[in-house]
């Protein structure tokens, strides 16, 4: 009886408390109004180290991307080689191998050049001197070469480099280059890290997946735990954005900091290889210029020094494009390496590239020369015409 009255009691007390609806209800969830993708399509999923243009990288490429920025993931660069045959020279050349302080002669028959004699003009000391020929006859052990004109003279057939570069069926996700002294990776940015993998030799190419600074100079993720030195790697630094006061999608541009030169078609790199350009204070003029006259041969021949210690004569120079005064884009059969300074102006091609360069280029393209290093002067007043 007295358990039941106790029940009763209970009941009747927690009726009488008061009702408050904020222990039964909970609050609405924040609904962000703010979503800064909305209607965007998510990429397919692939790398994205340079972001993308027209989708969002997000799910498996958000995990692709840090794999390839890590350097975890490896694709294979979309290049292909160039056809061998356009590192044919057109023509043949010869280098005159006296001293660069003693002029040349050049004899009207073979006779006449082997005996030196009867000289019928000479061409002006200077390094270096090539010259194109039809002929070459060997006497006494002695290379004797017939000229355009006919004329015989003592010089040397040369051999070319047959360096290319690399067409591309579409433009990478990130950036690549060139090795051009054979030295190892190291297992982290900074001298004090060690060695790693295999010696990596001239022209092996290479993908970079990051850069970072480290004692004083730039570093280069090539793979996971690899890193070179700058010094040993030219980049090919991608932007599918045209140069301001481009128009049409087309353009080549000249990167004189790493010594490369990418092509750009229809806003998607088509090409790329390393050059050689104006090495101080004959530098290549960073600026904007088109294409102003193509040549497929021409000889080039001038001196910028007071005493004409610097004089040049070069014949029958390949696949010349001219687009800032004297200075051109051109094959360079007289030159080795690529990848580093050292003309007078113009940027030199392999003849392979230059052969690729003007089967595509037509005048008015634009030429796009700059220096992500800021180091070249851009003050006018200290170019001259330019040269080889």
């Amino acid at each position: 009886m007295k358990a039941t009255n106790l029940l009763l009691l209970m009941v009747l007390l927690g009726l009488s408390l008061p009702f408050h609806s904020a222990t039964l209800v909970q609050a609405a969830p924040t609904i962000d109004t703010a979503e800064p993708y909305a209607g965007e399509v998510v990429c397919l999923p692939d790398v994205y180290l340079q972001g993308a243009e027209n989708c969002l990288p997000a799910g498996p490429s958000t995990t692709l991307t840090e794999m390839a920025r890590q350097g975890m993931l490896s694709k294979p660069l979309p290049v292909q080689r160039p056809a061998k045959e356009l590192s044919q020279s057109p023509v043949m050349v010869a280098k005159i191998n006296l001293e660069d302080y003693e002029p040349a002669p050049v004899y009207a028959s073979l006779d006449d050049a082997v005996a030196q004699s009867n000289a019928s003009r000479q061409i002006a000391p200077g390094d270096p001197r090539y010259v194109s020929i039809i002929n070459i006859q060997y006497v006494n052990d002695k290379a004797y070469v017939q000229l355009r004109s006919g004329e015989w003279m003592r010089a040397s057939p040369a051999a070319i480099s047959y360096f290319q570069g690399v067409t591309l069926t579409r433009t990478p996700a990130n950036d690549f280059g060139w090795i051009v002294d054979a030295g190892q990776a190291r297992s982290a940015p900074g001298y004090a890290n060690p060695n790693v993998g295999p010696t990596l030799y001239r022209e092996t190419m290479v993908q970079i997946y990051e850069v970072a600074a480290a004692d004083g100079v730039d570093w280069y993720r090539i793979g996971p735990g690899q890193w070179m030195e700058r010094r040993y790697v030219r980049q090919v630094r991608i932007n599918r954005t045209p140069p301001e006061g481009v128009t049409g999608g087309r353009w080549i541009e000249i990167n004189l900091y790493d010594q490369t030169a990418s092509v750009y078609d229809n806003y998607e790199l088509v090409f790329a290889t390393m050059v050689a350009t104006g090495a101080a204070p004959y530098y290549t003029r960073p600026g904007l210029f088109p294409i102003y006259q193509k040549k497929p041969l021409e000889t080039m021949q001038g001196a910028f020094e007071a005493d004409r210690s610097d004089f040049y004569y070069l014949e029958d120079v390949p696949w010349t494009m001219y687009f800032d005064e004297a200075r051109a884009l051109h094959g360079a059969y007289w030159r080795a390496l690529y990848g580093y300074e050292g003309t007078h102006g113009c940027v030199n091609f392999s003849i392979g590239d230059s052969a690729w360069l003007y089967q595509w280029a037509n005048e008015g393209d634009w030429v796009y020369v700059w220096d992500p290093s800021g180091r070249t002067p851009t003050d006018p007043s200290l170019y001259g015409s330019g040269g080889a």
